[in-house]
């Protein structure tokens, strides 16, 4: 049930910090509902990961839809030598998924284990 509740928290808290402040905003969120949820690492860096490659694959397919793709077809040509709308936003969608789990995983990290001193 913590899984659930950190990825759709981290999901909802980047997407509305995303519309006013810079794209990596992700990463302290990330880092904040993993401190707070208390998730495992292991967890804590797949909820982050899921949570910001879910978003961020379907915003950016959206925006790219609206306009049948066709700057996402233009910058895959001068990325990657191929014709491919939807590995640019697989690889768009990878990259924000690994900020944002690396931020769950040090938010998790950083949550004292029980019977440690200090």
């Amino acid at each position: 049930m913590k899984f659930i509740i950190s990825l759709l928290l981290t999901a909802l808290l980047s997407f509305a910090a995303c519309l006013y402040l810079p794209w990596w905003v992700i990463a302290p969120v990330a880092f904040l509902v993993a401190a707070v949820t208390g998730l495992v690492p292991g967890r804590a860096f797949l909820a982050g990961f899921l949570a910001i490659f879910l978003l961020w694959a379907t915003l950016s397919f959206k925006m790219s839809a609206a306009n049948d793709h066709i700057l996402a077809h233009k910058v895959a040509q001068l990325l990657f030598k191929t014709d491919s709308p939807y590995l640019l936003i697989a690889i768009t969608a990878f990259i924000g998924g690994l900020v944002a789990g690396f931020a769950a995983l040090a938010g998790a990290f950083t949550r004292k284990k029980p019977g440690t001193i200090a």
